[in-house]
């Protein structure tokens, strides 16, 4: 047991305020007497009136009270919530925040990739303790199933979201939503339907019945929710070997909804579920002596990641007791690997949250290594990769919108992937996967010299000869009465490139007026470039070609060619970013199975390159592409339409994670960064 005492004996001589207002606090009060000056209960939804015999005050009357410390009575996944919420201002009022477990809240939270530091148990430790008991005893939320968002409240939040979609504005309906909860706690373990009653009494909302709204909170949760595989692992292993398991949970969710839950996750290992709602009871209250009486005179253990309501509070029971942890606080160990000042907004918490559901879905981080491991290609690009190109992609949408574009022309190879994306996430604006490649287009687009010198100031690492062959097509037949070639550059072949321009352009405008073009402006895609595609392939339509790019190259260089771009990464934006480091990264991981275009026959059918990867190599991109699909997928199911943002700078921190993270797909790391044009080749693992 924790020593409150102990814990706050450093600031007997000073002010305490306590956060929480739950049945937990009147415990804490109890407990330290009158041996410490507290000066009120603090709460993010209550500010005035009196519970436990103290003033419920405002974190501003704390404030001018000069508290010097805030003692948090709340679960950890809560403490991370509050201290989101109140941190920086009681940083800059140097007011201490300790929970009541004795940690220091304010900690330093610099992102690690290991936990060597720190205490945990592995599978193999778990299957042995286990195996001494005829009962296995399994908290369900964070332990067995967890969600993909942040914090539990975040379901609140979308609630709200969703209702306001139908039209349905609640005041304050997060704020009503959790004092309802807890306000009830008090006396009972209550139903969800209890609650949204008890509220809709309370704060006379006639905009919708109780029951609906159950309903609702319900769905989305189980949209939420995921198993976690391991925990079910270990559970079907133990089921196995004859154990009797029960899920004890604390919970507004009916037995019903619970079992409907479960099937959600394909869990079906359990013999029974003991919730808190059903029995009116809490585990911190008397839940761990319905499941004994169960299973009288057989020797249980109960498995849970909440040191208060399942350690303690099975050990007070005389239960054998577990813990492991749950992702947030594998998450929390990490220093919340960089993320913590991105908390802001449903949107990020989602996207926090599902990397929190893949990365630490295992509890089980405390094997040898110990280190912070992603195993495949489909990981790092859920992982990775899928949120900046997610929201690219959200911000490419808008883009097409905001300028009334009539056509979408996603250019090959990087349009690959983004077409899948685009499409999903529009379908009243059709696009095209247009076939294309800097090759292609400058075969085609060159007209004159000046063209030919843009093209040779792009300078290629190999002999002219090797230029000309891989540039413009142009192989043995060039040496033909030209003297030494390395003497020479691209302009001395101009008649001969100019020529042979003249029937591939040919060649590609059947191909492109095989295309159902509409009147109006076209969105060209391209994923990170100068422009030379947009600026030759303009030379062969009369659609005015409006370029949205992730990244621009070479703007100012470029302003000359007046061509029309609008870059997802502006030029300040880019400075200030890491994106420069990692883009050759993101641009393998996008491009198509096919190789690269060079050009046209004479049908408008593409001829392409010789493909120089391996069949390892395009799984392994496909099995990326596969991860990011299923992320922008999942993510535009689970955020609601109005809280979805972009935001690169959340992006670009997980992105930035590849280089910290131990990477144990030997397929990615043998791929190749290719860049034919330059005649380029660069080893993935000197990127990472």
């Amino acid at each position: 047991m924790v020593n409150l005492s102990k814990i706050l004996n450093p600031y007997k001589e000073d002010k305490i305020a306590i956060y929480g207002l739950g049945t937990e606090t009147e415990r804490v009060l109890n407990e330290i007497g009158q041996d410490f000056q507290i000066v009120g209960l603090l709460d993010g939804y209550r500010e005035e009136g009196e519970l436990y015999g103290r003033p419920v005050v405002s974190l501003q009357y704390a404030i001018d009270s000069r508290v010097k410390l805030i003692l948090i009575v709340a679960r950890p996944g809560s403490c991370r919530a509050i201290i989101k919420r109140i941190g920086a201002v009681c940083k800059e009022n140097e007011i201490a925040l300790i929970d009541v477990r004795g940690k220091n809240l304010c900690d330093s939270r610099k992102a690690r990739f290991q936990f060597k530091t720190a205490d945990g148990i592995s599978r193999g430790r778990l299957m042995e303790q286990a195996d001494r008991y005829d009962v296995v005893s399994m908290d369900l939320f964070d332990t067995l199933i967890m969600r993909r968002t942040l914090f539990p409240t975040d379901i609140f939040d979308i609630v709200d979201c969703r209702l306001r979609e139908k039209g349905i504005v609640i005041t304050d309906f997060c704020g009503r939503r959790l004092a309802s909860e807890k306000y009830l706690a008090r006396f009972s373990a209550a139903t969800l339907v209890e609650i949204y009653s008890y509220m809709k009494k309370t704060y006379a909302i006639a905009e919708i019945v109780p029951e609906e709204l159950a309903e609702l909170e319900w769905q989305i949760d189980c949209e939420l929710v995921v198993p976690r595989l391991e925990m079910c692992s270990f559970c079907e292993e133990m089921h196995k070997k004859g154990k009797e398991i029960y899920i004890v949970s604390d919970t507004f969710y009916t037995k019903e909804q619970l079992i409907r839950l479960l099937e959600k996750c394909d869990i079906s290992f359990y013999r029974d579920i003991f919730a808190s709602c059903e029995y009116k009871t809490a585990k911190t209250e008397e839940l761990f002596e319905r499941l004994k009486e169960r299973v009288t005179g057989k020797k249980v253990i109960h498995i849970g990641d909440d040191f208060t309501a399942d350690i303690e509070s099975a050990q007070k029971h005389g239960i054998a007791v577990c813990q492991i942890y749950s992702g947030t606080e594998l998450l929390e160990m990490a220093g919340y690997l960089g993320l913590w000042d991105s908390m802001e907004g449903v949107a990020n918490r989602i996207k926090i949250g599902m990397l929190v559901a893949n990365l630490f879905n295992s509890p089980f981080q405390f094997e040898e290594e110990q280190k912070i491991a992603v195993k495949t290609a489909f990981d790092m690009g859920y992982l990775f990769f899928a949120p900046i190109i997610s929201d690219f992609v959200i911000w490419f949408s808008k883009q097409v919108r905001k300028y009334d574009l009539q056509n979408v022309w996603l250019s090959a190879r990087d349009g690959y992937l983004v077409k899948k994306l685009y499409d999903a996430l529009n379908e009243d604006i059709s696009s095209v996967y247009f076939l294309t490649s800097r090759t292609a287009a400058i075969r085609a687009g060159v007209e004159n010299e000046e063209d030919i010198r843009y093209v040779s100031e792009m300078k290629f690492s190999g002999t002219v000869e090797k230029e000309l062959e891989t540039r413009f097509g142009i192989s043995g037949q060039a040496k033909a009465g030209c003297g030494r070639m390395e003497e020479k550059s691209l302009t001395d072949y101009a008649q001969m490139i100019l020529r042979r321009a003249s029937s591939v352009r040919k060649n590609y405008l059947t191909y492109i007026n095989g295309l159902e073009t509409r009147k109006g402006d076209i969105a060209f895609f391209d994923f990170v470039a100068k422009g030379t595609s947009q600026m030759y392939i303009q030379k062969l339509i009369p659609n005015h070609l409006k370029g949205l790019y992730f990244l621009q190259l070479e703007r100012e260089y470029m302003q000359e060619k007046g061509l029309d771009i609008v870059p997802f990464y502006g030029k300040e934006e880019t400075d200030s970013s890491e994106i420069y480091e990692n883009y050759y990264i993101l641009e393998t991981m996008l491009t198509s199975p096919m190789p690269s275009i060079k050009e046209f026959d004479e049908n408008g059918d593409p001829c392409y390159a010789q493909e120089t990867r391996t069949k390892e190599d395009i799984r392994c991109v496909q099995e990326a592409q596969d991860g990011i699909l299923d992320y922008f997928t999942t993510y535009l199911k689970l955020c609601p339409i109005e809280e979805v943002r972009v935001d690169r700078e959340i992006d670009e921190r997980f992105l930035a994670l590849i280089h910290g993270v131990e990477i144990l797909d030997h397929d990615f790391l043998s791929l190749k960064v290719e860049d034919p044009f330059f005649n380029r080749m660069t080893d993935m693992t000197d990127m990472i």
